[in-house]
């Protein structure tokens, strides 16, 4: 299959996928005679793969060491899980910074009148204290 049946089989965009040929996270395709990429069923299962593990926000480096761990049959499932609870580690950490923000904002948004005063707490803060 060409990459655009490729892409629409694996969820992931032509972009993407010559994306992933150029930093060798993905093998390059094979080529017909006439220059095309060329896409199988084991490529299009690889994609998938890469795809799900974007999709759980697991970044470049980490999907490349589990691709590699998913084509080594000697592995042992203690790396694979891991690497999957050092993701979830990062995840909870972005979230309680998210959720941080939030409150601040929260907090920011509730000592702001909001009215047509030019007066404003949250500018104020984002601001930073004034210079001496």
């Amino acid at each position: 299959m060409n990459i655009g049946d490729a892409a629409k089989a694996s969820g992931v965009s032509a972009k993407m996928i010559r994306y992933y040929e150029s930093i060798g996270l993905i093998p390059e395709a094979a080529r017909t005679d006439s220059g095309y990429r060329s896409y199988g069923a084991r490529e299009v299962q690889i994609l998938r793969f890469v795809r799900r593990a974007r999709d759980l926000g697991f970044p470049v480096p980490v999907i490349e060491e589990l691709l590699a761990l998913w084509g080594d049959r000697d592995r042992h499932s203690a790396d694979v899980k891991r690497l999957a609870l050092d993701h979830v580690e990062s995840l909870e950490r972005k979230i309680a910074e998210m959720q941080a923000m939030a409150d601040t904002l929260r907090h920011l948004a509730e000592a702001c009148c909001g009215d047509a005063r030019p007066d404003c707490p949250i500018l104020e803060d984002l601001g930073g204290p004034t210079a001496p």
